[in-house]
């Protein structure tokens, strides 16, 4: 059964940092296009950041371009979002997304996989 986990959200005071993790079991996520997504209260779903398979190409919503950095480590089948400079209107629920492809998408569409995601709150 294939099942992608979050984890590492939380609350942190603006200027903050955090890493997201996602881990998966039941297939291998080195070999899927990750995406990274947030959902604040009253908005649409919205593409962060995502990364390739075998890391062809990556993206960065000009949103968080300079702050946010995604990464994998395929010895722990996770892929990880780290989240600098934090600020209140970082605050959403991140999801990841696996998706069998080459190149990554910031479309939440392109996605076949997801899971069930994470609060993060900027907040002082």
């Amino acid at each position: 059964q294939v099942q992608l986990v979050e984890s590492g959200g939380g609350l942190v005071q603006p200027g903050g940092s955090l890493r997201l993790s996602c881990g998966a079991s039941g297939f291998t996520l080195g070999s899927y296009a990750i995406g990274w997504f947030r959902q604040a209260p009253g908005k649409e779903r919205e593409g962060v950041s995502c990364i390739g398979r075998s890391d062809s190409s990556t993206y960065y919503a000009d949103s968080v371009k300079g702050r946010f950095t995604i990464s994998r480590d395929n010895a722990k089948n996770t892929v990880y979002l780290q989240m600098n400079s934090l600020k209140p209107e970082d605050t959403a629920v991140y999801y990841c997304a696996a998706e069998w492809e080459r190149y990554c998408s910031a479309y939440a569409a392109s996605y076949k996989y997801w899971g069930q995601g994470t609060q993060v709150t900027v907040s002082s």
